[in-house]
């Protein structure tokens, strides 16, 4: 009873944990924030953003959360609620050009975008929820994907008030990452990835980024925005895009607050905004305000006043509707700066990078600021990204570790072109690391940030003329307490519950970078190959879709296949590997190119192995541009960075195609020669990562732990019941007795009411009511099938329990026969008394099949028989082993006259050896003249119980003997 008891505990605390109501997300504060920008500090752009307070109360540390290329603060509400939650305040805003906020798209340029933060930190100050460090000065990280977490990085760089970031799946060279060159030459060479590239442009145009007030869900969320047809894209803290429809853009702000502040520029004053009115104004064009006071619309010029950053609640009026006359060149553009816009056509229609491109793209990542990021950052990077490769977070981490600012770097499955995005897994290890540097070191779970405190100032940073990598060496990241430098999601199998692919992480105490803790050289043989350049690079190969990767192969397990053509492509391969290689990094390899001129080249490492289909992990290619000659052109190329194991008996194969679909390729037709400089194609392996085990989840072992006490209450509890069944002496030789049965339905209705009756041997007996009287619910009880409420069943002296041994000498036919049809009578019948257990010689099959007087008809099969017939095989059925107590639920229905004669006669033989028949039956004169006793029940309750003829001498109260009619007449006497 103890554990009984137990389960029952758990089962209610189970319960109540499910239906428990949970406490309702933040709602969070809409506001727009005037801030002041470019190089002179000259526009006004409002920026819509949202504020959630924390859900824990009082002054806590800050959150900046971006949004990915494309969306805006919806995208990211989700993970603010969740962070709001978890005790952080939590600002989220839509970007310049983005969303309801005015300006131009600068992509997260020093001069506007950073700008931007900075002003937006300010105001964080200014919260009386917010955590200060100093006057001025609030606690406050900062997280995103994509575009978001390329602005992390950026205002990290710029501004010290940053005290913790968390970027995802972004880059750290812009040039590098739409311009890659796998030599290592760098983007002045390098291939021109315009697939991504017209993505990117696409999703700051005026369709897409609400300038007309259209919408894409589709483009937007590619790029790490908002929208459902993406496949891939980070909003914020691992979240995957959710909504399809695109924000219509804000040309002013309605009515706001004036407020008095300090920009993060360094210029004070005091901006008031007047009531007017929003016209049909479009970015950069300093007119569409009218009313009273001073408006802002696009990118504006403003007077020197400092922006307001009290902060204004969002009205309807802050919505700009849609624009009328757009000019060609907004028609193009969209909300890009028009400088961005015209280097993008240049560099679109040309095919390659110009001086003035690289440097606008580099101005805006990371690498323009070596050196200047010196706060805990945790680098999160996708396996499965063509836009923004393993490479950038390596080179990112790099050059923070540098500093000797703390860095962890986290491989996941998902990434710009699908896959899993782990959002989950990625917002505990973001809300980890926030947790560990920006809640102080008297704050529980925070015992490395006093420690930083300490040594953050001991590190000289890079110079600007230095690269990280030539002092990455010094500091390499290594693991918090309580964290690990290095993780890579891995494949775990095949979740045998849900059939679904499950994802375990590898962990390692120092990050290993691309080139791995150790390097195993693997041999590729292969003969000297010539590969053509078709003309107008068309037909091209396929290693992915940008922003629809998923489509090539299954985006769960970040391996899929490609397509090269034959004749475009030269193939070198390893031979099957005679033991596991699990490779963690970037492999290198060594080709010479003959030919003349720039030759494009995009090359490939598969797993490969006779007979099936060779995978190309992530989808990913690394493009590279030489410059051939006659006699050969050496070149060492940087594969893409991938985590894939290698079984036994597979191949590694390289394969260098010369056009690819994502990537522009020359038009003119051209053949060249590719061979290999060196056999050796050198594989990073890390050593030190280690998964946890993979097996059956927890619940393949538990559910059947848990059957099994289950089972055994089960068998302790009926040897309990078993032990109320002791036989009484008295009662031995009475087939039954019903002492004040009752049971009640759920809503508290008696369906048997307190009924007693006694049978004998010998008898037959009627149990006889209207529908609704009982009968069933009472021969239910009498086979031990449902527990009376109250009350006793006895047979043969022995109370009636499930399972109860007694049970052994009742033979039953309750609610119709079922047979299997296929099979004959006798297959049935032994088939049941095999499913019993019991030995076969006591069934009395040739006994029970004579008494039923089925003939020659018992070897046929079923489904040839009358109704008739199959009444007389379920008789038979509940015949077997000759039970001393019969009990029969309606055995005429569905009978012929002669059959229910024949009935009657088998019924009253039975009863004459000594046994005992009860019938349950609507017809009252097959009861008159089958049955010798009778009970009559009428709405649960025992109406008449006797000899059937004494019951029809009560006849003369109505002038007829008929059962029916003293039927009806007792029925009647009760109503």
């Amino acid at each position: 009873m103890t554990a009984v008891i137990a389960l029952a505990v758990l089962a209610v605390a189970a319960i109540t944990w499910t239906v428990w109501p949970s406490e309702p997300p933040p709602r969070g504060q809409d506001l727009t924030i005037d801030v002041l920008d470019g190089p002179a500090n000259d526009q006004r752009v409002t920026i819509d953003a949202t504020f959630f307070a924390p859900a824990s109360g009082g002054k806590a540390p800050a959150v900046l959360l971006g949004h990915g290329f494309g969306g805006s603060k919806s995208s990211v509400r989700d993970q603010a609620q969740r962070l709001a939650q978890h005790g952080y305040a939590v600002l989220t805003w839509s970007a310049r050009g983005f969303g309801r906020s005015t300006g131009e798209i600068a992509l997260n340029s020093p001069d506007y975008e950073v700008k931007d933060v900075q002003q937006l930190v300010d105001w964080l100050a200014t919260r009386p929820e917010v955590r200060l460090d100093a006057a001025g000065d609030p606690r406050v990280g900062m997280a995103g994907g994509s575009y978001g977490g390329a602005i992390a990085l950026m205002t990290a760089a710029y501004d010290t008030r940053i005290d913790a970031i968390a970027p995802q799946i972004t880059w750290h060279d812009l040039a590098d990452a739409l311009f890659p060159n796998a030599t290592g030459q760098g983007p002045a060479t390098g291939v021109f990835k315009k697939m991504w590239a017209g993505i990117f442009f696409s999703a700051g145009g005026n369709r897409l980024a609400g300038l007309s007030g259209g919408a894409s869900g589709g483009l937007a969320g590619l790029t790490g925005g908002t929208g459902t047809g993406g496949s891939g894209g980070a909003g914020g803290l691992g979240g995957t895009s959710t909504s399809g429809t695109g924000t219509p853009g804000t040309g002013t702000s309605g009515t706001s607050t004036p407020g008095t502040s300090t920009s993060g520029t360094g210029t004070p004053g005091t901006s008031t905004s007047g009531t007017g009115t929003s016209g049909a104004s479009t970015p950069g064009s300093g007119a569409g305000e009218t009313g009273t006071g001073a408006g802002s619309t696009g990118a504006s010029p403003a007077p020197t006043n400092a922006p307001d950053i009290s902060g204004t609640p969002e009205t309807s009026g802050s919505e700009r509707p849609a624009a009328m006359g757009l000019t060609p060149q907004q028609v193009q553009c969209g909300r890009f700066m028009p400088t961005i816009c015209d280097i993008y056509q240049e560099i679109a229609e040309k095919g390659q990078a110009t001086p003035q491109a690289i440097d606008l793209l580099r101005r805006s990542s990371p690498v323009s600021v070596p050196g200047k990021i010196r706060i805990p950052s945790l680098i999160i990077q996708g396996q499965r990204d063509s836009l923004f490769p393993l490479s950038h977070a390596d080179a990112n981490a790099r050059a923070i570790a540098a500093t000797g600012a703390p860095v962890e770097v986290a491989w996941i499955n998902g990434g710009h072109d699908g896959g899993d995005s782990e959002g989950d897994w990625v917002f505990d290890r973001t809300a980890a690391w926030f947790d560990t540097w920006l809640k102080d070191s008297a704050t529980p779970g925070n015992p490395a940030a006093a420690a930083y405190q300490q040594t953050a100032g001991q590190n000289p940073a890079p110079t600007a003329g230095q690269n990280a990598d030539q002092t990455a060496g010094k500091s390499a990241a290594t693991a918090v307490p309580g964290g690990a430098a290095f993780t890579v999601s891995r494949d775990g199998g095949r979740d045998p519950g849900t059939r679904r692919n499950t994802i375990v992480h590898a962990e390692g105490s120092r990050y290993s970078g691309l080139s791995g803790t150790a390097q195993t050289a693997v041999t590729l043989t292969g003969p000297a190959q010539e590969v053509a350049n078709p003309p107008g690079g068309s037909p091209a190969a396929i290693s992915s879709i940008p922003g629809f990767g998923s489509l090539l192969g299954n985006s769960s397990t970040g391996v899929s296949a490609a397509l090269d053509l034959p004749g475009q492509s030269a193939t070198f391969e390893s031979a099957p590997l005679r033991a596991p290689l699990h490779l963690t990094g970037s492999p290198t390899a060594t080709i010479r190119v003959y030919g003349t001129g720039q030759v494009t080249l995009f090359a490939k490492l598969y797993d490969a192995t006779t007979g099936q289909l060779a995978v190309l992990p992530g989808n990913l290619t690394a493009p590279l541009r030489v410059n051939a000659t006659p006699s050969g052109t050496t070149a060492t190329i940087a594969l893409p960075a991938v985590d894939r194991r290698f079984d036994t008996g597979r191949t590694l194969r390289l394969v260098l195609a010369t056009t690819d679909m994502a990537y522009s390729t020359p038009a003119t037709p051209a053949v060249y020669q590719v061979e290999l400089a060196s056999p050796d194609l050198v594989v990073p392996t890390d050593g030190e990562l280690s998964a946890p085990a993979t097996g059956p989840a927890w619940w393949t072992w538990a559910m059947p732990l848990s059957a099994l006490v289950v089972a055994i209450v089960l068998v302790l509890v009926g040897r309990v019941r078993r032990a109320d069944t002791t036989q009484d002496p008295e009662l031995a030789d009475v087939p039954l007795q019903i002492t004040g049965l009752t049971k009640r339905y759920r809503n508290g209705e008696k369906a048997v009411d307190d009924l007693s009756f006694r049978v004998e041997r010998g008898q037959v007996l009627g149990l006889l009511g209207p529908n609704g009287a009982g009968k069933t619910t009472t021969m239910r009880m009498l086979m031990g099938l449902i527990h009376p409420d109250a009350g006793e069943i006895k047979i043969f002296g022995s109370k009636v329990v499930p399972g109860a041994p007694v049970l052994s000498r009742l033979g039953s036919f309750v609610e119709g026969p079922g047979f299997l049809p296929h099979l004959s009578g006798r297959d049935n019948l032994e088939l049941y008394w095999r499913a019993t257990g019991r030995p076969p010689a006591d069934a009395h099959l040739d006994e029970a099949l004579e008494i039923a007087g089925l003939g020659n008809a018992v070897d046929r099969a079923v489904r040839t028989y009358s109704q008739g017939m199959r009444q007389r095989l379920a008789i038979a059925q509940a015949m077997l082993g000759l039970p001393d107590l019969l009990v029969l639920d309606e055995p005429t229905n569905g009978l012929d006259p002669p059959q229910i004669a024949e009935m009657r006669k088998v019924l009253r033989s039975y009863a004459a050896k000594d046994r005992t028949v009860i019938v349950s039956s609507h017809l009252l004169g097959e009861v008159e003249q089958t049955c010798s006793h009778a009970v009559v029940m009428h709405r649960g309750r025992l109406i008449s119980n006797g000899p059937v003829a004494e019951l029809l001498s009560r006849g003369h109260l109505n002038g007829s003997t008929r059962l029916e009619d003293v039927f009806l007449d007792l029925i009647g006497e009760q109503v």
